[in-house]
Formats: structure tokens, C-alpha cells, sequence
């Protein structure tokens, strides 16, 4: 068969990463190692429940043969192993990996660029760093030809008819200069028991062993195979028996990521249900967080048996940055993923970790609040997600999200900002529809701060559909700045109500505006401005509505603002002396543009604002 050739961006990747990428070389055996888990994980499934495979005989090992004198090792495995579509599939592009945008995400810093690797699914490329060529004969379970592939990492690959005597995959690397380190074996088992000690599979080394001949007073080098890992689910084991590195390198193996945690919570449940979970949290957040074909975290086993690595049934959508382990002794090892959704044991498991994974976040916002802000810098969004859905979970969800606000610096939460709420204060409030700069110099909060009443940011573009629907936290009231009926909370007593007296002028500027709005009123909410534009209870901000235009809502009916004026301000003093004068008109129209503009919403008709505003300047000057 002819060469074929890399696509662009795959001989752009290994570029990359033969050039280091990866900040420690010694990765390549770490991913080697744990692709060899993934084939036998996968084979030992078929075995168990794909009457196709039950007869096929089924010896889970992971081979590691070292040759000093040819500076070559091999990784063989007993695994699922690939046929030629798969070979070019696999190893002859990355294209289902992302590989574009994997190499828009490159950033030149080389800490940072090498933790994106694992998040691509990218591995096996890692070893070229030590290799300057690679050999791989594999065998599909259930088929009987195997092919070889063989590729420099440079130009492109071969692949061409082999054979191998059992289903599985090995992988020959022809160690270069930088490789040369690892044709050791005291270093390769160094290497293994730092990364790929708890890979459940038994994995031997062969090597040329130093032993001493007492009677020839000399040493021998004896050819010997033994095992180097633990080969026990580390997940199985009590947490006293396990270091923080030995949590560390589970993770790494089963995410792909180069970095460490940022925590990790790990459960044995006993009783009506046995099962095991171990579940940690990225230190950043995974690069398909906001993509809708994102990759589901967390791997399923029934009795250690692997089941499904993807499933997205596995924990709700909002945890989906969640990754680790669940490990059940109820479920049925033929549980498909179609079924996953209705079988009651995962659900009771699924609904006791949820409640595992938020109370041990909120046990750390309230013991480790420096720690917990870097969680929130990355998941504050998909916790509020959680707020729209988990009804169940929602007080947590309050007490876990953080937000910004008009009194304090960086984020604070919600049991804070209700102990520095005044006695007679009736809710906590917030505002939403916009960027933050702009939702901060907002007319609307300048009663609130006249009055010294904390009003929390929501710049997210989700916000405002979240709270949308959350009236309460606890037994205190959640309030929208922006919505018509929070101006109750705001009236004093003990000022005279003046809407008698300017009911004349809101009755014009409501005929002058006609269909433009629903209701004119007198506002109690304005300090400095004179005008605000509010939206009834049920009804999206209007950036809210034009954000949801912009997404092709386009027939989506209008609700109509409610204009507010400020009777104390100098123009409206001024209107309320001459409602019929000349420019009334234009003023009133002003008035409801720069409240709209206020609000961040672009206007209709720009050029008839400029000739309004002209109009008013030639007359004031």
C-alpha cells in the first residue's frame, strides 16, 4: 500500500508536541499504557454480555519488552485491538478529536498548551517525543487479519496486511536521542509505578536482569518477566490506604489532563445500594463545558468491570466538567446506555452523588473560601445552570453560587448578602440585562444606593433566565431591580405621593409615546435621572429580548416597556410647567430613547434622535 499522508493539522500537532509540548517526556508510557486499559476494558465487556464474543478466549495483560541493545520497546496488550479502518481512523488522524480546535486553543506558553493535549484525546502522538519511529501491529477481536502501521511522525504512515496470533494491539518504539533515557529498566518501572500503578490489569516488564554468579564472581544479565503494578481498582480501596499522588495519577489516567485536581471526593455506599464512587473536580474548566456534543466525565463499572466512559446520564447536565468513577455491584453488567436513563439503581446512585458532590463544595466555600474561589471561577455558570433544573437541590445550588455585587469587592454570596441586610429591608435584590459596566451605572440602582441597600450584578447572559424563575432564598425574597413591581418596596410612607399632580403630564407623554409603551408613571426608584424603562413581572428585560431576536426568535411578540419619570428632576419640573409647549414632544420622545440607551438596547431610529436632540440644543442655547 502507498504512503499516506498526515492531514495538515495532525503533522502541525505532532510538530507540537515532538517539540515538547508535553512538559515531562515520560508521559508517553502514562498514555501508551492507559490506551492498552481502554482496549482490554472494552473486550472484557463484549465478553460479558455480546454473545458474539463470550467464546472468545479473554487473558487481560499489558506486555511491556525491552531491548536495551536495539533501543526499542514494546506495549502489547490482549485488548479489543483495531483493524485497518480503525488503524486509519485512530492514528492516521485526530480530526474526531477536535484537532482545529485544539490548535485555535494553543497559546505558545508551553505549561499551558501541554495541559490541552489529554483534553483531545491525543496520547498515543505523545510518543514521538521519544521515538523516531513507531510500529503498530493490531488484531480486531473477532476478525482474523492484523495489519501493521508504521509511521517517522514526520511525513505520513504505511499500513500494510501482518499477523499477530490473538486479538490486541503492539506497539513498537524506536527510541530517539530523547528516548534513549527510557531503554532502562528501572526507569520504565519508576515510571509505571508513578503513573499507571492502579491500572486494574496485571502489566509485565521483560527485561535483561543483573544477577550476581557468586561462582564465577561475575554478573549475568537473565532475561525476566515481572509484573510492576498493583493491578487493583485503586477506586476499591480505603481511603486510608491511599496517597494523595496515587488520587493524583487516577485522575490524570482517566481524564487526559496533565494537571493536577482541584479536589476529589471518594464514597463507599453499603447497604441497599453497594457501590463505589470517586469523582474529582479539573483545576480548569474542560474545553467542551459550553459545547452541546460535549463529552460525558465519568466511567461506569458494574463489579470493576468497565461499562461505558461517556454516558451522560451518568450525573445532570450542569456537573457535566464532573469526571471520575462510579462502580456499581446492583446493576447488570449488559446494561446498555439505552436503558441507563429508567434503571432505578443508577438513579438512586445518580441522586445520592449529586447530593455528595454539592455538600462537600459547600463544606469547602465554608472551610476553604480561597480554595472554593477558584472552583467558582471556572464552574460559577454550570452551577447556576443547576438552578433552572435541579428543583430538589436548589438551596444548595443558592448557597453555592456567588455573584457580584454593588457593596463588596470580587463575588460574594447570598448568606452574606442577606447578613448585611438592613432590618427593614423587604428582599434581596439584584439587576440583570447587560454588560456589567453597564448594569452598574444603571438609573435604576440609584435609589439603592441613596438608600444603602446592597444590589447584587448579574451581567451572565443566562441570569436572567435562571433567576427568572428562583423567587426566594430561604425565606427571603429574590427581587429584579428591573421589574415594575419592586418599586412597592421602595416607597416612603412618609413623603407626600405627588402623582396626583403630575398625572396631566404622564397622561401626555403617554398619548405622545402611544404604542411605544405600555404605561407611563411616576417613579420612586430615580435619584439623579430623569427617566428609567422597566419591565412587568413575567416579561424578559428588553436586552433580554433582543438577545433572544439575535438568536432567531425573530416572530417572537414584543412586550411593550413601562416609562418611568423622576418628579423631582429639572426636566421634568420644567415639562410639567409647559406640557404643550413646542418641544414637549421631542422631550418626551428624549426622555424614552436615553432610557432605552440607559438600557443598552439600540434604537430604532437613530437619525430621527439626532434631529430631536438638535432641535432641544438649538432651542436651550
Amino acid at each position: 500500500m502507498a504512503k499516506q499522508e498526515f492531514q495538515t493539522e495532525v503533522s502541525q500537532l505532532l510538530q507540537l508536541i515532538i517539540h515538547s509540548l508535553y512538559s515531562h517526556p515520560e508521559i508517553f508510557l502514562r498514555e501508551l499504557i492507559s490506551n492498552s486499559s481502554d482496549a482490554l476494558d472494552k473486550l472484557r465487556h463484549l465478553t460479558l454480555v455480546d454473545e458474539a464474543f463470550k467464546s472468545l478466549p479473554f487473558d487481560p495483560r499489558i506486555d511491556l519488552t525491552l531491548d536495551e541493545a536495539a533501543q526499542t520497546l514494546t506495549i502489547a496488550d490482549t485488548g479489543i485491538g483495531m483493524n485497518e479502518e480503525d488503524l486509519i481512523s485512530h492514528l492516521g488522524t485526530i480530526a474526531r478529536s477536535g484537532t482545529k480546535n485544539f490548535l485555535s486553543q494553543l497559546s505558545g506558553d508551553q505549561k499551558k498548551d501541554s495541559n490541552l493535549i489529554g483534553q483531545f484525546g491525543v496520547g498515543f502522538y505523545s510518543a514521538f517525543m521519544v521515538a523516531d519511529k513507531i510500529e503498530v501491529v493490531s488484531r480486531k477481536a473477532g476478525e482474523e487479519q492484523a495489519y501493521r502501521w508504521t509511521s517517522d511522525g514526520k511525513t505520513g504512515f504505511d499500513i500494510e496486511p501482518a499477523s499477530r496470533e490473538t486479538a490486541g494491539t503492539t506497539i513498537t518504539l524506536h527510541f530517539n536521542e530523547e528516548g534513549n533515557q527510557y531503554a532502562n529498566s528501572w526507569r520504565l518501572q519508576e515510571v509505571v509505578k508513578k503513573y499507571s500503578n492502579h491500572i486494574a490489569f496485571p502489566i509485565f516488564l521483560t527485561y535483561d536482569k543483573s544477577e550476581w554468579n557468586a561462582e564465577e564472581k561475575k554478573s549475568d544479565k537473565i532475561r525476566t518477566t515481572e509484573q510492576v503494578n498493583a493491578a487493583s481498582a485503586l477506586w476499591r480501596r480505603s481511603k486510608s490506604e491511599l496517597t494523595d499522588d496515587d488520587y493524583k495519577e487516577l485522575y490524570k489516567s482517566i481524564s487526559g489532563d496533565s494537571s493536577d485536581p482541584l479536589f476529589w471526593f471518594h464514597t463507599r455506599a453499603e447497604g441497599n445500594l453497594d457501590y463505589t464512587t470517586l469523582f474529582y473536580i479539573p483545576t480548569k474548566a474542560p474545553l467542551d463545558l459550553y459545547q452541546a456534543e460535549y463529552k460525558g466525565g465519568v466511567k461506569l463499572y458494574v463489579k470493576r468491570v468497565f461499562i461505558l466512559d461517556d454516558a451522560k446520564e451518568l450525573l445532570p447536565q450542569y456537573l457535566r466538567f464532573v469526571r471520575g468513577i462510579i462502580d456499581s455491584e446492583d446493576l447488570p453488567l449488559n446494561v446498555s446506555r439505552e436503558i441507563l436513563q429508567q434503571n432505578r439503581v443508577l438513579t438512586a446512585i445518580k441522586t445520592a452523588s449529586v447530593k455528595k458532590i454539592l455538600s462537600e463544595l459547600k463544606s469547602i466555600a465554608e472551610k476553604q473560601p480561597e480554595k472554593y474561589l477558584e472552583f467558582i471561577t471556572q464552574y460559577n455558570r454550570p452551577i447556576k445552570e443547576g438552578l433552572y433544573g435541579d428543583y430538589a437541590n436548589r438551596e444548595t445550588l443558592l448557597d453555592l453560587v456567588r455573584f457580584k455585587s454593588t457593596k463588596v469587592e470580587g463575588m460574594t454570596s447570598l448568606a452574606d448578602v442577606k447578613s448585611r441586610m438592613s432590618e427593614d429591608q423587604k428582599a434581596i435584590y439584584y439587576i440583570t440585562g447587560g454588560a456589567e459596566s453597564l448594569l452598574r451605572t444603571s438609573p435604576l440602582l440609584e435609589i439603592y444606593k441613596k438608600k444603602d441597600i446592597e444590589v447584587l450584578i448579574l451581567d451572565d447572559e443566562i441570569d436572567e433566565i435562571v433567576f427568572s424563575g428562583v423567587d426566594k432564598y430561604g425565606e427571603t425574597d429574590l427581587k429584579a431591580v428591573n421589574k415594575s413591581s419592586t418599586s412597592d418596596d421602595l416607597k416612603d410612607e412618609s413623603e407626600p405621593d405627588n402623582t396626583e399632580a403630575i398625572q396631566p403630564l404622564l397622561d401626555k407623554l403617554k398619548s405622545i409615546l402611544g404604542d411605544r409603551v405600555a404605561d407611563v408613571r411616576a417613579s420612586v426608584r430615580l435619584a439623579d435621572s430623569p427617566s428609567c424603562i422597566v419591565s412587568d413581572e413575567d416579561e424578559p428585560s428588553l436586552q433580554m429580548q433582543q438577545m433572544l431576536r439575535a438568536m432567531g426568535q425573530k416572530d417572537m411578540p414584543m412586550p411593550k416597556p413601562t416609562l418611568e419619570i423622576n418628579p423631582d428632576h429639572e426636566i421634568v419640573k420644567k415639562l410639567l410647567a409647559n406640557p404643550h409647549g413646542t418641544l414637549a414632544e421631542d422631550a418626551a420622545w428624549l426622555l424614552f430613547d436615553q432610557a432605552l440607551l440607559m438600557e443598552g438596547v439600540s434604537l430604532k431610529d437613530p437619525a430621527t434622535f439626532v434631529q430631536r436632540l438638535n432641535r432641544v440644543l438649538t432651542a436651550s442655547i
